[in-house]
């Protein structure tokens, strides 16, 4: 028999927890794929008891989970499950309090996720063993982001080290838990059509977007600190990246794909002082419209005016220096307040060296578009001959959708549900290294040094837009556009 979990959710009233963590906990609950979950207990600064955290937790489901997957009856069975604990993360009775119910289980294995300030994670950590809350059958999930920088990353992960294992520290980012970023190790690895072709070769270009048309506004705080190289690129898109252009594994164990992952990162080519001008591009966005209303600029909301040197939205033309891909970039790009919210992986091929035909659209070149966000698909962008009676073959761009449309209704899921259960389970496989985080920190640490040295200037776009002018440029200077 599998052991059971005893889950405790850090800030459990908090956004994540509100928004994602506690309606995926509902979801796998109401498909029955929660069996080896004992209790969920939340904790929060707040004074309540359990029965009014449960009103509070019922309003907020019914608020943010599709209206057709709320049922009393989940509900009901569901809410057993649920538990509040007040902890101030400063107050070692806290800990104690909470050590005590947790012995009051029937299980001693305990997963521990720290949804609070990552500044918090290594005293959490701390004040949990010194409570003797944690043994050998218990892991831990950091959410992002762990640090500023790599020496601020290598400070949580070593607190953190003090009290759990490597094996028993799961590092989350919330894209590997899409089902087309999982789907990029079967098209890649279980099609032979794709896999000889995915190389420098026959692949011209690869671009990756994270657009998003919200604004910062409720994390000025922390926004005005970050940016968005900080805040996306070094964890969602170069986690992404890695898993475009890893070589295969030797198996699908967590282990073998994220050495896979290691080598990519480590191939990054780095982009320093000599070619950070050609090689990125910063902005910030000015007041526009999104969705036909009208927004503020960034620094109009909540203050900014003292945040000059962050930038909301970055573009990069990024290297991978190994056999594989030698000279084929990679163009990522991601900011806020953009004209829409969606996120995409486009592997382009490379132009017939000679077309037959006098209407070749040889601007309309084949692509693979994995799209990761709002909806999940795959298509592939080729060309077919134009129905009717002419006297030459005409041309006309098809789009064939490789997704599988069979799916019953609630066979599509949060992200959050297929980290939570992984965890639960102990798969480390959609989880980040330590290694892993702290390579992708020292890249991006130089770029942000040669940022600062050369005085590298933040462009201005207008909301609604996709970005400045120069990240048109960007691809533009060889001979390239961005998929829209």
């Amino acid at each position: 028999m599998s052991q059971m979990v005893d889950l405790v959710i850090f800030g459990g009233t908090g956004d994540l927890s509100t928004r994602k963590l506690l309606p995926a906990l509902y979801q796998l609950h109401r498909d029955k794929l929660a069996d080896r979950l004992q209790r969920i207990i939340a904790t929060g600064r707040g004074a309540m008891d359990t029965a009014q955290f449960l009103l509070e937790a019922q309003k907020n489901l019914q608020r943010f989970l599709p209206a057709d997957d709320w049922d009393d009856a989940v509900w009901d069975s569901f809410r057993e499950r649920l538990h509040y604990v007040q902890l101030d993360a400063n107050q070692p009775q806290h800990y104690a309090e909470l050590a005590a119910l947790l012995d009051q289980g029937e299980t001693t294995s305990r997963l521990f996720y720290l949804a609070t300030l990552p500044s918090l994670y290594g005293d959490i950590c701390q004040q949990l063993k010194a409570a003797g809350a944690v043994n050998d059958a218990c892991r831990v999930v950091l959410e992002k982001p762990l640090g500023h920088d790599l020496a601020s990353c290598r400070t949580i992960n070593e607190q953190v080290a003090a009290v759990f294992d490597e094996e028993a520290t799961f590092r989350i980012d919330h894209y590997l838990g899409k089902e087309t970023v999982q789907n990029l190790l079967a098209l890649r690895f279980g099609n032979p059509l794709f896999h000889p072709m995915w190389n420098n070769t026959f692949i011209n270009s690869v671009q990756i977007t994270v657009a998003e048309e919200i604004g910062v506004a409720g994390r000025g705080s922390y926004y005005a600190d970050t940016g968005a190289l900080r805040d996306m690129v070094q964890n969602h898109l170069l986690q992404v990246l890695s898993l475009v252009a890893m070589e295969p594994p030797s198996s699908l164990k967590a282990t073998d794909i994220r050495d896979e992952k290691m080598k990519v990162l480590r191939c990054l080519e780095p982009i320093t002082l000599g070619n950070v001008k050609e090689r990125t591009v910063r902005g910030r966005y000015a007041a526009g419209a999104v969705s036909g209303k009208a927004v503020k600029g960034f620094l109009e909301e909540d203050a900014f005016h003292d945040a000059l040197n962050t930038e909301t939205f970055v573009a990069l033309k990024v290297g991978i220096n190994n056999w594989r891909w030698a000279g084929v970039p990679f163009y990522l790009r991601t900011g806020k307040r953009l004209s829409r919210r969606y996120s995409e992986i486009v592997i382009e091929y490379r132009r017939q060296p000679f077309s037959l035909f006098a209407n070749d659209p040889q601007e309309l070149t084949n692509k693979l578009v994995i799209h990761l966000q709002p909806e999940e698909s795959i298509s592939l962008h080729t060309v077919n001959k134009k129905p009717g009676l002419t006297n030459k073959l005409r041309l006309k761009p098809v789009e064939l959708h490789l997704t599988d449309d069979s799916q019953e209704k609630h066979s599509s899921y949060d992200a959050y549900e297929r980290l939570l259960l992984d965890a639960l389970h102990g798969d480390q496989t959609l989880f980040m290294r330590r290694d892993e985080v702290e390579t992708a920190w020292h890249w991006i640490d130089s770029i942000i040094a040669a940022w600062d040295e050369n005085g590298t200037p933040i462009k201005s776009y207008n909301a609604g837009t996709m970005g400045p002018n120069a990240a048109t440029a960007l691809v533009a200077v060889d001979g390239r556009s961005w998929h829209e």
